[in-house]
This record gives C-alpha cells, structure tokens and sequence, in this order.
C-alpha cells in the first residue's frame, strides 16, 4: 500500500448524510463564483477521445490510458480522456469565444496507474476551464491577477462553508503568495521538489508555484508537464521563466501541502514547436490538435483543472478523498481507515 496517512484522533466533522449535502454545497458555490469571476460559460464535455488525434493529455508522457475499441466506427480506437487541457481550447474556437471570456465544465478520468493515497484515487474529477486571451495577456502579472481572482472563489467558498457548518473554521490566509520553482530551489537546495513545496506551503498557508516543467539550476524539472498546452519555458516579467504554476495549499488535517490546482497560459505556435523540440516530441506536430493550432485555428488562451473532490476535501476537513467520492481501494486501505474513524464511501 502506498503511503497512508493516520492523523491523530480523527474523526469527521460531518456524518455521512451531512457530508453528501456539503458536498453539493461547495460544488454549486464554487462552480457559480467562478463562472462569475471569470466570465465562464459552462460547457459539456466528452468522457473518451479518439485515439492518435493528440487531443488527450499525455500528462508525464508515462501514464496508461485507459482505452477500447469502438465496434460501430470500423473498430476505431478511444480513449478516456487524462485531462481536457487541449479540447477545450478547440471549443474555445468551437464556440467561437470571445476574447475576456471562456469555458468550464466537468471532467472525469480514470487513471490506472495512480498511487492510491490519501489524496489519490482511480477515479479523477475536475472543473476544466479556458479563457481567450490576447496577445498583450501572455504575461506572468496576467497569470497572478487570474490565479488571485481564482483564490477569492476559494475565500468565498469557505466562508459559505462556514456561515452553514459553523463548526468548521476557516483556514485559508487572506492572500496567495507566489513563488518561482527556482525561488524553491535556491530555498531548500537539499530538498526534494515535494519536500520544498511542503516547506513552503507550511510557511504561507496557501502559494503558487510557478515555472513548472522546465529545468532548474540543478538540471531537474520542479515537476513534469506536457509540452503541448501550458507554456513553461518563456520568460515573463522580472525574468520569470513560464507562464504557468500550481495553487498548493496547507492541508491541516493531514500536515502536509495540498494540490489543489494545475493552470497556466498555453502555448501559441512558436513555443509549442520549441517545446515539442525540448522534449523530442517533434512527431505530435501532424497530430489533429497541433495542425489547428499551428494553423491558426486556436485562439490564445489560459485554463486549468481545479480538482472538485479535493475542494470538498478541504472545506469539509475530510482525512481521505474516499470520505468524498466513489472509488475501489484495497482492502488493507479500508482496514486501516476503519482504525482511523475514516469512513469510505
């Protein structure tokens, strides 16, 4: 079994039929505020792809997917989809969005290779949401003013939490600090990307680390990213390299940093051929995605996932993402949340 967590004397604020209502509480709260802080219409969205169409997030490049063949359309092969980071910037174009507006909608996936923890499931659901920018846009200080907005959707919603479920108090610190992954580096040279962002989580209560998918000073990126959709290798204001990040928060029921979200501004046609020529990924550039992108077809954008049962996670102070959604574990898994009060639904 994969690292488990065991926080002392636990037990879950809410039972099982109050936590269900919550839950509906921080998803319809959220959705709604972001929608209206960031211009967002909502969308629907495909479960699968086809394969072989470069629409799917590669995520690392190592993950399974998880896949069938389509007996109807001359056994053509699909794929649940990782993430929706380059579809919806096709409906963006789809749509025919304009510029300062955008779309969300839900995403879900099934990751076979996932590590099953505390915050790790099979079973993968998000808000995925694109915006169209302009070309003046693509710079860092566009990307903090978005990721503050996002943070004031996050401040909202706890507080609604609050006002309803008076017995959970409110955690977050009044503003998001930002900071480069190399900042991180310089500031703990001995530790590992994980460890550092646990430092600074700790440290800040709430941060966003940018620059993610590059190399740093010591030859290693601060975590992996596909080269198609986020831009991490142009430099933005005051010298920052990329032109993206992740909103990480301290988790005070399990004492460690909590990814909440993936987001960034995307690539246009100039770094999405530099980046596929970083990674040796040159061969996607004949795909479906990248032909409309190189030709013009797709506007300029910024998005991110937003992961939906790790929010009601943290509102609900809930120990395990189990206590929130349905998923399979293994039985040592529920042996020992049943020692814990960690109740699975």
């Amino acid at each position: 079994m994969a690292k488990f967590i065991t926080p002392g004397n636990y037990k879950s604020i809410l039972d099982l039929k109050q936590t269900e209502k919550a839950i509906k509480l921080v998803k319809d709260t959220f959705q709604e505020n972001l929608s209206s802080e960031l211009r967002l219409r909502r969308v629907t969205a495909p479960l699968f792809v086809l394969k072989n169409t470069g629409i799917n997030d590669d995520l690392n490049g190592i993950e399974r997917k998880v896949g069938f063949t389509i007996k109807d359309i001359d056994s053509s092969d699909a794929e649940v989809v990782n993430s929706l980071a380059k579809w919806k910037r096709m409906a963006l174009a789809d749509y025919q969005i304009s510029e300062g507006y955008g779309i969300y909608t839900d995403m879900n996936a099934i990751r076979p290779d996932e590590e099953l923890t505390n915050l790790h499931s099979l079973y993968v659901d998000q808000w995925d949401w694109e915006r169209v920018i302009n070309k003046e846009e693509r710079t860092t200080d566009f990307l903090k003013y978005i990721v503050k907005k996002i943070y004031e959707v996050f401040k909202r919603t706890e507080f609604v939490i609050y006002e309803n479920y008076p017995q959970i108090n409110p955690v977050l610190p009044d503003q998001i600090t930002f900071i480069h992954s190399e900042e991180l580096l310089a500031e703990y040279p001995d530790l590992s990307p994980a460890e550092r962002e646990h430092e600074t989580a700790k440290k800040y209560g709430a941060v966003f680390i940018t620059g993610i998918g590059g190399k740093l000073a010591d030859g290693k990126p601060h975590d992996g990213r596909a080269p198609d959709y986020d831009d991490w290798t142009t430099p933005g204001v005051n010298g920052d390299r990329g032109l993206n990040g992740d909103i990480i928060l301290w988790n005070p029921v399990l004492q460690i940093a909590f990814e909440i979200s993936s987001m960034g501004i995307r690539v246009d046609k100039k770094v999405l051929m530099k980046q596929l020529e970083l990674t040796g990924t040159l061969d996607r550039k004949d795909l479906l995605f990248h032909q409309r992108l190189i030709n013009g077809e797709l506007p300029l954008s910024i998005g991110g996932g937003i992961g939906q049962s790790r929010l009601c996670m943290f509102f609900l102070k809930k120990a395990h993402i189990g206590e929130i959604q349905c998923s399979i574990w293994s039985e040592t898994m529920r042996s020992e949340c049943r020692k814990h009060n960690i109740i699975l639904v």
